[in-house]
């Protein structure tokens, strides 16, 4: 307990409970709208969403890695959630959240939290786009108050499933839903300290009860009343069977969840310049997903709008998500019968706006309007997610990025034939001295630049057979510019090692990193070369080179033969090495 208080209530007083308290409220007032709103989009009933934000907000704020993390149903689950619901069932969506949890914790406990970073850019705005259109596309119907929609998982189904039943359209949902979303969209200019989701539900719903009570569908009509009670504990019937067939979605659930709290707890960092705990947030997240579908809530996760707004209202500590907690699961007991008149077209502006919000347009564009192997990720994981499904999509772009990153890594690798170069007394080696009418078939010294990988390898080891001659003796590698070499650029490397000892000749390496030294180490090449082949620089491995050859027999060299030159190579030092 003592390690969850370091750094998070330390200097915590009475000055701050009253910060927080309110920050809480506030938030709490916030995430009760939107966490039914997230359940009904999820296919489940309302209540649902209301546990999740109270379970899960307390227990991400008591276990979880940020000061400012407010827990919750999140847009970004809807999709994933409501196939499972179609596919699956309710119960098994808790299964699946829980064995979700379980793999959060996991996550966090092999410090996995650091990874899920490198999830390219290109790919969680296409994925968060494709959301937010399926979102905004899934709520039309209650919109326009159609009725007798069937749900699909799939996005093509449901816009055909909305023309099918357009006929049946409800011009007093429509009018409902448009005093909603006016109500919403100009609360922030007049009131800026009211939440627009709030007010938009407040006034749509009064409108509605007043004006033509009966004539549009209610929660209550929809879902039943909203039980003013609290949530009883049941434990999920768990078998292998269903894990195996629950570990695929279950997989997807902790993937995003870990995605989206992290992104989260970034946002709060920058906003408050202070710095998450990635791998305790993951297992924050785990603990809550664990313990909250034993009470019948959905899988959550770190909601971005809600912490945003918990640092904005002031707070300081993970106390005032304790109190967001607390004020949902107090409202839902007092005004739960008032809840359940709240109609479904006044829940469809508030996910509309949710989505317009969430959909990362200004970075769509940009990264469209770039037209590079960027752009192509980010499209094809953007439609993958809103005509197939997130898991395809996340796998595909992550894929496509992987590919493309290789490419451009392999750009990066350059192998060029060098010489020292004599127009001045201080050259070094350059390759603007070989051509075809000045090349020594003897000695070749090539400069490596770049990662040495399974994108570049292979053409690294094209480049240097390509122009080792029979008879060449000696073979110089530069590669103080080689970062790190995977296990297919040992490969590769090897390759040359063998087939040019097996010639009879030697090979010279130079300027070679700690981290490339011991890699070489571990796989034997550096043995194999040979220790005392290894140079710090070129100049001295040139001067060994020297000793090999006879310079007044230089066979094969019938325009070339040995001077002295000078070279200040990396030292400085003066070397005597092969010239024309």
């Amino acid at each position: 307990m003592k390690s969850l208080l370091t750094g998070r209530f330390e200097g915590y007083s009475v000055h701050h409970v009253k910060k927080d308290l309110l920050s809480g409220i506030i938030v709490g007032i916030v995430a009760i709208p939107l966490a039914m709103s997230f359940a009904i989009a999820s296919g489940v009933k309302p209540e649902y969403g209301i546990y999740t934000a109270c379970i899960a907000g307390i227990l991400i704020a008591i276990f979880g890695g940020s000061k400012y993390q407010i827990g919750g149903p999140t847009g970004a689950f809807v999709p994933i959630l409501l196939g499972i619901v179609l596919t699956y069932g309710y119960e098994d969506l808790l299964l699946a959240g829980l064995m979700a949890g379980v793999l959060l914790c996991l996550m966090g406990i092999f410090k996995l939290g650091t990874l899920i970073k490198f999830i390219p850019r290109p790919v969680t705005v296409g994925f968060t786009a494709g959301i937010a259109v399926i979102i905004f596309i899934g709520q039309i119907a209650n919109f326009l108050g159609l009725s007798n929609i069937t749900r699909h998982e799939y996005l093509i189904n449901n816009i055909q499933e909305i023309l099918k039943q357009i006929g049946t359209t409800n011009i007093y949902s429509i009018v409902t839903a448009a005093i909603c979303l006016i109500t919403i969209l100009i609360t922030p200019k007049f009131f800026p300290k009211i939440p627009g989701a709030l007010a938009g539900i407040i006034v749509s719903t009064l409108v509605a009860t007043v004006l033509f009570s009966d004539q549009v569908a209610t929660i209550a009509t929809a879902y039943g009343q909203i039980p003013s009670t609290l949530p009883s504990f049941a434990m999920p019937h768990i078998t292998l069977e269903r894990i195996q067939q629950l570990i695929g979605p279950a997989f997807v659930i902790a993937m995003l969840g870990g995605i989206e709290s992290l992104l989260s707890a970034v946002v709060a960092d920058g906003m408050t310049n202070s710095k998450h705990n990635s791998n305790r947030e993951l297992v924050g997240q785990g603990i809550a997903n664990i313990v909250t579908p034993l009470f019948g809530g959905i899988p959550a996760t770190g909601a971005i709008a809600r912490t945003a707004t918990n640092i904005k209202t002031g707070a300081v500590s993970p106390m005032s998500g304790i109190i967001h907690g607390v004020f949902v699961l107090v409202t839902l007991l007092v005004l739960a019968p008032y809840a359940s008149h709240i109609p479904l077209a006044s829940m469809a502006p508030v996910l509309m706006v949710v989505a317009w919000n969430m959909s990362e347009r200004h970075h769509f564009a940009h990264i469209v309007k770039l037209k590079s192997g960027d752009s192509l990720v980010l499209l094809i994981t953007f439609l993958l997610t809103v005509f197939t499904s997130l898991t395809l999509a996340v796998e595909v772009g992550l894929v496509l990025a992987v590919l493309l990153f290789a490419k451009r890594m392999s750009d990066k690798l350059v192998v060029t034939k060098v010489l020292p170069d004599h127009s001045n007394k201080s050259a070094k080696v350059r390759p603007h001295v070989v051509h075809q009418q000045h090349d020594c078939p003897q000695i070749k010294i090539y400069t490596i630049e770049g990662p040495l990988f399974f994108g570049a390898a292979q053409m690294f080891e094209e480049t240097i057979n390509s122009s080792i001659q029979q008879h060449s003796k000696v073979l110089i590698l530069r590669m103080g510019k080689v970062p790190f070499m995977d296990s297919t650029g040992e490969a590769y490397f090897n390759n040359i090692v063998d087939n040019f000892t097996a010639q009879g000749g030697t090979i010279f390496v130079t300027g070679v990193r700690e981290e490339l030294q011991l890699a070489l180490l571990r796989t034997g090449i550096y043995d194999k070369i040979g220790a005392h082949h290894f140079y710090q620089h070129t100049g001295e491995a040139i001067t060994k080179a020297l000793t090999y050859l006879d310079a007044h027999q230089c066979q094969g060299c019938q325009h070339f033969a040995f001077r002295e030159c000078v070279d200040l190579s990396e030292n400085k030092e003066k070397e005597t090495f092969l010239i024309q």
